[in-house]
């Protein structure tokens, strides 16, 4: 990179840290706070339906065996472990279904890193529900403004932003919880940059997201020890060999400087509702609603030709999964589910077995996929059935919703399949309420009071 773009970005860390130090609830919009209230609500969804994913298994097993200061709980197994631990193994657990949701300026998940640090420090200090979800929004925000100041190149290069510009989100939103100042903010910044790792070529296996448990953890670290004094450049984003000028192929500091199209980022936060790798997603509404509309079956199809952005090819695009986990990252897999009928919200659908199902992999056989001039995450598909006929549709899923009335329906009816066949129908219920009005609980933990281990194992732990 020239030190000419370098220099363009002189005082940037120190801008974004006191913007995120210094920001208040009454700064925040109604609509900033429903958003965060719905980013929350959908955090527990995910990760509650994940915590008994075999990776999250395997991490508290090793937990379990470390041992350590009982502060944090680990969602759905009953125990207690620090802040660090709980973040690791309930981070992990939240993006182990590939449910959350994303936002295309960092072309990531913006939430689970920053909520599941936030989360598991309201455990071990006092902290209110408005409290905790402007610490969310500050983290959230400087994700978004990192992923405008170096993407699409730092994606291109085969960095997992959720990871590592997470790293970062994390940091800043525990530095705001715990009332860093601008120098302190800025130094947490740098401590959490230093350590941003994460491949894209682990999609599709176990790595993917301890991506995020990791993001979460050392983002925590970087915020405690920033509070403690511990040193670090304060300049990293924008650093001769610091975050962007080492991992991006591209610097735009006025893109990261400029407003946000709604008065915050979180305004444009994309949900999930498909279990699946959100690059498949309009890929999966087409094929259904072409489908339906012709009263298609998997019989009738000859032939499916997929168009999508370029940058699908490098993230998923599995042509033969093997396993279930792989299926979330396959365009021509999900593509089958949608056009066989299977209902991809259920993460059931995802399963080892659908991946090798005979008529599943016959269609998924059927399908091509080729480049289009985007945008990112338009697709388009032209389908051929046995009789001739020919249909062609275009879908984007990446566009924020507009009726934030009916994006909470939709994301009651989420939360409510994936939580209630894990905590029943009342406590379900009554833990959607609490998230719901959680910019008015004195005491943000208080939401965990009803999450016992459901899946704890017989024999206790040390």
């Amino acid at each position: 990179m020239s030190t000419k773009n370098l220099a363009a970005g002189a005082g940037l860390t120190a801008e974004l840290a006191d913007a995120a130090a210094t920001l208040k609830a009454s700064d925040l919009t109604p609509d900033a706070i429903t958003m965060a209230r719905h980013c929350l609500l959908d955090w527990f969804a995910v990760t509650i339906a994940g915590a008994g994913e075999p990776l999250v298994d395997i991490l508290n097993d090793e937990v379990a065996v470390e041992g350590g200061n009982p502060q944090a709980l680990i969602i759905g197994h009953g125990r207690k472990a620090t802040v660090q631990q709980s973040a690791l193994v309930n981070g992990a657990a939240s993006h182990a279904l590939d449910y959350d949701d994303v936002h295309s300026a960092m072309i990531g998940h913006p939430t689970v890193p920053v909520a599941t640090a936030l989360l598991a420090l309201a455990s071990a200090q006092p902290t209110s529900g408005m409290d905790l979800l402007t610490a969310f929004v500050a983290g959230y925000e400087i994700e978004c403004r990192i992923g405008r100041l170096i993407q699409g190149g730092h994606y291109g290069r085969g960095f997992h932003s959720t990871a590592t510009i997470g790293t970062v989100g994390a940091a800043v939103g525990a530095g705001r919880l715990l009332g860093l100042d601008q120098h302190q903010m800025a130094t947490a910044i740098g401590i959490a940059a230093t350590q941003a790792a994460g491949l894209k070529s682990q999609f599709g296996t176990m790595c993917k997201p301890l991506h995020v448990g990791k993001a979460a953890s050392s983002g925590l670290l970087a915020a405690r020890l920033a509070g403690r004094g511990f040193t670090g450049r304060g300049d990293m984003l924008e650093a001769a060999q610091g975050l962007a000028d080492a991992m991006s192929d591209d610097f735009d500091p006025d893109a990261a400087r400029a407003a946000p199209p709604r008065d915050f980022y979180i305004r444009e936060n994309l949900f999930k509702y498909h279990a699946a790798c959100y690059l498949t997603h309009s890929t999966i509404e087409l094929s259904r609603d072409i489908a339906a509309e012709a009263s298609l079956t998997a019989a009738d199809i000859k032939a499916v030709k997929l168009s999508v952005d370029p940058g699908h090819l490098k993230v998923c695009h599995i042509l033969e999964p093997e396993d279930g986990l792989q299926t979330k990252f396959s365009l021509r897999h999900t593509a089958a589910f949608a056009l066989a009928g299977d209902d991809t919200a259920q993460i059931e659908t995802y399963s080892d077995a659908n991946a090798v199902r005979a008529d599943l992999v016959d269609l998924r056989r059927k399908v091509t996929v080729e480049e289009n001039g985007g945008p990112f995450t338009l697709a388009g598909a032209v389908i051929e059935t046995n009789d001739g006929r020919r249909f062609e549709k275009q879908f984007d899923v990446g566009v924020p919703a507009t009726d934030l009335k009916d994006q909470d329906r939709r994301l009651q009816a989420k939360f409510n399949s994936l939580v209630e066949p894990q905590l029943g129908s009342e406590k379900s219920q009554g833990l959607c309420e609490d998230l719901l009005r959680f910019d008015g609980l004195n005491d943000a933990a208080a939401v965990f009071s009803r999450l016992a281990g459901w899946l704890a194992k017989p024999t206790s732990m040390h």
